[in-house]
């Protein structure tokens, strides 16, 4: 056989190993293409690892400002105003003489009386002595004297009316409107003015019955007037004894400071205040829970494996809600896709907070 022949042959068997290796090759790609089809990826979903928040659930109710202490000034006696000393919106201190009623006919009466209180005096002496000589009776002393005190005591009286007739300030503040002028003739139980004490500022409002044991004297509260965009806190320092009757509801009353003057008596309030808080509170966006025959249920992952749990909820605000029971700090909750998820289902994360 020839050397050209041999090396032809050579070559052949050659090629043919190459093709076949090649073949083998292709099938095996194919394979593991094929394999690769095969295989199912995780459904997406976005996930959200929970930690420990601080719930503070909040009722925003009206409330109603008032003077720490506010009065209607009025005459105890039916006198003419001799003089007005109160001048409308004047801050004036404690005891500040407001008006003067007429008390001439007081002050002539106390005149008499102190004359015959002098004569009073000299005859229950005179009838002492007598008495200690034995040269009086016991009964004429005794009326001697008791007509002595009971003169005495109708001094004091009129003493009493003639201070009536000076109107004065009983604690400091602003007074509002002034209603009568000099001249005029008051009556018992008629306002002459108004008298009110806006240092601090009471804030009364109501509370639904169901609450009405969540509160305690101490406790704060914060409110806003319409007057300005300014944020105001407050004090609990009491509440009424029982429920109002109608309507179901307790009556808190709260305190603040007023140096500025800012707030007003009678206005309203937008009071706002805190229901209970919870520290370490488990808290899931609302679109995670899913509604069940149990309540409601929320999907988990672990080992990249979605789980379903079933959860008890408390509060719920505008994008996410308590979980009571069910669910711990750690755990992975999936907030996304859930319609395509069952218990076992493997899951890729698209996200996760």
């Amino acid at each position: 056989m020839s050397n050209d022949l041999i090396k032809q042959q050579t070559l052949l068997l050659f090629a043919g190993i190459v093709i076949t290796l090649s073949a083998c090759a292709t099938s095996a790609s194919d394979k593991k293409q094929d394999h690769t089809k095969v295989a199912t990826p995780g459904i997406p979903v976005d996930a959200m690892i929970l930690k420990p928040e601080n719930l503070s659930e909040n009722m925003e109710i009206s409330g109603t400002l008032a003077a720490v202490q506010e009065v209607n000034i009025m005459s105890e006696l039916s006198r003419k105003v001799s003089s007005v000393y109160a001048a409308e919106g004047k801050q004036v201190g404690a005891g500040t003489l407001l008006f003067k009623l007429d008390d001439a006919d007081l002050q002539a009466q106390l005149d008499q009386y102190l004359q015959q209180e002098k004569l009073a005096v000299i005859n229950e002496r005179r009838l002492a002595d007598l008495i200690a000589n034995q040269a009086a009776i016991q009964q004429d002393y005794d009326q001697a004297l008791t007509s002595l005190r009971v003169l005495q005591a109708q001094i004091r009286q009129i003493r009493v009316n003639i201070e009536k007739t000076r109107i004065t300030a009983p604690f400091a503040g602003k007074i509002g409107l002034v209603n009568i002028h000099p001249g005029a003739l008051v009556t018992p139980g008629q306002t002459l003015t108004t008298l009110e004490d806006k240092s601090r500022i009471k804030v009364d409002f109501y509370i639904p019955e169901k609450y009405a044991a969540n509160f305690k004297t101490g406790d704060p509260i914060h409110f806003k007037v319409e007057s300005n965009n300014k944020d105001y806190d407050g004090t609990i320092i009491a509440q009424e004894a029982k429920l109002n009757n109608d309507t179901r509801t307790l009556l808190l009353r709260a305190i603040t400071g007023n140096t500025d003057g800012e707030l007003l008596p009678g206005q309203s309030a937008r009071v706002s205040v805190s229901l209970h808080n919870v520290k370490d509170a488990v808290m899931v966006p609302n679109q995670a829970l899913m509604p069940s025959a149990a309540g409601y249920s929320v999907f988990v992952i672990k080992n990249g494996k979605a789980d379903i749990k079933t959860v008890k909820t408390g509060e719920r605000n505008a994008n996410t809600i308590h979980i009571t029971e069910g669910l711990t700090t750690g755990d992975t909750v999936v907030t996304s896709n859930m319609l395509r998820l069952s218990p076992g289902a493997a899951v890729q994360f698209t996200s996760i907070k």
